[in-house]
C-alpha cells in the first residue's frame, strides 16, 4: 500500500493486553525458541541463528520511533498509544513469510526503509507505516467489532485484536487463507476468527454488524454489503481506484446514528486490487460513490 506525500505502500480493556503466550517483543517470553515453537506450531517450520534472530530485534526500537513520528506527522502530532502498544505487542518477523515458496522473510523485518513484501499468490504484506496509519484511522476502540477485508499475511487482523474486543478476517485465496488461520493461535491471539470466501459480501453471520470495517486491497466501489453491515457510528476505511494503477485513493466513510453514510477523500494509495464478484459484475445502483 502507498500513501502520496509519502504513499502508503502495498503491496482487551483499559490498557493492551498483551497475549497470554507470548508478551511483547523484547520481553522474557519472546525469545529465539519463542519464535520458532511458535512458527513450527503454525505449520511455517524454519531455523534461525540467534545472532539473526538477536539483530531483528535490534532493530525494532528505531522502527517504533518511525511509526510514531509518521502518524504523529500524519494526525496532528497525535499518534494514537494503543496503535503503538499494539505494534509493540507483536513480533513482525513471525508474519515475514512467503506461503508459496515456503521460505522465511523474518530477517526482512523493521526495515529501515518500509516497503512491501511478497507473501505469495499475488499477495503482499503491507509496509509497517501504512498498515500504522490505516490501522489509527480505524479509530479502534476496546468495546469495537472489527472485520477485515484481505487477510493477507494476518498481521493487520493481529493489530487490530490488541486493541479490539473481536477481529474477523476474510481471504479469498484459499491456499494463503488457509495457512494464515493457523497462525494466531501460536501467540494467543484468541480474538481472531477468520475464513476463506469473497469479501465483496462481508461476514452477514455475524450479528449486530461491525464498528470497524477496513479493507487491504482496492475495490473499484463499495461493495454495499460493507455499508449495509457497518453499525451506526461506524467507521470503513477503503481504497478505491482501477486495478493496478495508480491515482487509487483511501476513502473514509462513516454512518451516523440515523443511519446516513459520508465520505472523506483521504489519502494516495497503492494497493493489489479486490478480486472475486468485485471483478465479475458491474457496479449496482446501490453501491455507494464517494462524496
Amino acid at each position: 500500500m502507498t500513501l502520496t506525500r509519502r504513499p502508503l505502500l502495498l503491496g482487551a480493556l483499559g490498557a493492551l493486553a498483551a497475549p497470554p503466550a507470548i508478551r511483547a517483543q523484547g520481553s522474557p517470553a519472546w525469545n529465539r525458541e519463542a519464535y520458532l515453537a511458535a512458527m513450527r506450531a503454525s505449520g511455517r517450520e524454519t531455523t534461525m541463528t540467534e545472532q539473526t534472530f538477536s539483530a531483528i530485534q535490534a532493530r525494532k526500537p528505531a522502527a517504533m520511533r518511525r511509526i510514531e513520528g509518521y502518524l504523529k506527522s500524519r494526525f496532528n502530532n497525535e499518534a494514537d498509544p494503543a496503535v503503538l502498544r499494539a505494534f509493540e505487542a507483536l513480533p513482525r518477523e513471525y508474519f515475514h513469510w512467503n506461503y508459496e515458496g515456503r521460505s522465511n522473510g523474518a530477517t526482512n523485518a523493521y526495515e529501515a526503509d518500509p516497503k512491501p513484501w511478497g507473501l505469495g499468490f499475488g499477495s503482499a504484506l503491507s509496509d509497517y507505516l501504512g498498515q500504522a496509519y490505516m490501522t489509527q484511522a480505524c479509530q479502534a476502540k476496546p468495546e469495537h467489532v472489527a472485520l477485515e477485508i484481505g487477510t493477507g499475511s494476518g498481521f493487520q487482523a493481529a493489530l487490530l485484536s490488541r486493541i479490539v474486543s473481536k477481529q474477523y478476517s476474510i481471504e479469498i485465496i484459499n491456499p494463503l487463507g488457509t495457512a494464515v488461520q493457523r497462525i494466531f493461535s501460536p501467540l494467543g491471539l484468541t480474538n481472531v476468527e477468520t475464513r476463506v470466501g469473497d469479501g465483496f459480501f462481508g461476514w452477514p453471520e455475524v450479528q449486530g454488524g461491525f464498528d470497524i470495517i477496513i479493507v487491504t486491497c482496492a475495490a473499484q466501489y463499495v461493495p454495499p454489503a460493507l455499508i449495509q453491515q457497518l453499525k451506526p457510528g461506524g467507521r470503513l476505511v477503503i481504497p478505491i481506484g482501477q486495478p493496478f494503477r495508480r491515482g487509487q485513493f483511501l476513502y473514509i466513510y462513516t454512518k451516523d446514528e440515523d443511519g446516513r453514510v459520508r465520505s472523506r477523500k483521504d489519502v494516495g494509495v497503492y494497493f493489489i486490487p479486490m478480486t472475486g464478484a468485485m471483478m465479475q459484475q458491474p457496479r449496482p445502483r446501490e453501491a455507494q460513490a464517494p462524496q
